[in-house]
This record gives C-alpha cells, structure tokens and sequence, in this order.
C-alpha cells in the first residue's frame, strides 16, 4: 500500500502575509538586483523561508521580519557570489590611473572619510528616534524610493497616513538639521 500524502496546508495568516508582501518583496529586489527574473525568484524565496518559519505569525513587526530575511538572502547570494566568481582585472590608461589615484588620496581623506561616517551616524541615531513605523515608511519612502500607495499598501493603511508619517520623520530631520546653516 502506498504512503499516504499529508495534506499540508499554509495558514491562512502566512498566505495573507505573503500576498501583502509579494509586491514590496519584487520592487524591493528588483531595484537592487536590475534583474527582473532574479528579483521574482529572490522574493519567492523570501516568501518561502517566511512562511516555512512558524513564528511569522508571532512576529509584532511583520514589515521589519519579511524585510530582514529579504536583506540577510541578498546578503548571503552576494557573499556566495564572491567566493565563487574569479577577480576581475580591467586595464586602464595612465591618465586614468592618475585621475582615479588622485581621487582616492585627495578627495577621500581620512578627516573627510571620517566626518562622512560621523554624519551618517548622526542622521542614523536622530531617525531612530522617530517610532519604528515612522522610520521604516520614511526609509521606504526616501532610500528605497518605493511609492506611497505601496507602502500603504504593505503597511495595511490609507495613503494619507503614509503622508502623515513621512512629513513626521522629515519635519523631525528639518528640526535637527535645518539650522545648522544659521547657528552651528
């Protein structure tokens, strides 16, 4: 007699939580790969390790658990991809060697390097202050450049409230940094 088959089927919370992401998950790979066919195929994967882990469900965040297994497969397809792929040696012409010599010692300091990573850290630590919802809609907004009606969309709410937090985060930059012009 043959093995019976488990009827195995996905709750629906996992199915929800795939379809609200699916979008997000495509815009989301395809801006970073510029590879239509691997963006899909990266989100599938994505999708798969979320809803193949039982806790996504738990999760108080799900924006933030769906994004940080996003983040960790291109992280791990780009180390992979390093260790496999040979170095690459292109030949360049004296003028150009000279000009890109000169950028790297002039232009890239340490002080300037360091002040650069200074000023990252602070814009870093000021959003942070901001609610975890705020800060992650203004970096979808402004870093990945997603549209608003998406991440209303992924978030589960109005257009409008996107807006709102948007103008929130960027109102809370503006009071840090808009009068350093003016007073320091």
């Amino acid at each position: 007699m043959p093995p019976q088959e488990k009827n195995v089927t996905t709750p629906p919370a996992q199915l929800d939580l795939a379809a609200r992401f699916q979008g997000p998950l495509l815009v989301f790979f395809a801006r970073r790969t510029r590879d239509h066919a691997l963006a899909q195929d990266l989100t599938q994967e994505t999708l798969l390790r979320v809803i193949g882990a039982q806790r996504a469900t738990d999760v108080e965040q799900p924006e933030s658990y769906v994004f940080t297994v996003a983040m960790n497969l291109l992280r791990d397809r780009k180390r992979s991809r390093l260790k496999s792929a040979p170095p690459v040696f292109v030949p360049i012409d004296e003028a150009a060697a000279s000009e890109l010599e000169r950028q790297l010692t002039e232009d890239l300091s340490p002080e300037r390097v360091l002040l650069s990573k200074e000023s990252l850290d602070d814009v870093w630590r000021t959003l942070s202050e901001l609610g975890e919802r705020t800060r992650d809609i203004f970096i979808l907004s402004r870093l990945e450049r997603m549209k608003q009606k998406d991440i209303a969309a992924l978030f589960g709410m109005p257009q409008s409230t996107v807006e709102k937090h948007i103008m929130r985060a960027t109102l809370h930059l503006a009071e840090r940094y808009g009068g350093r012009g003016k007073h320091g």
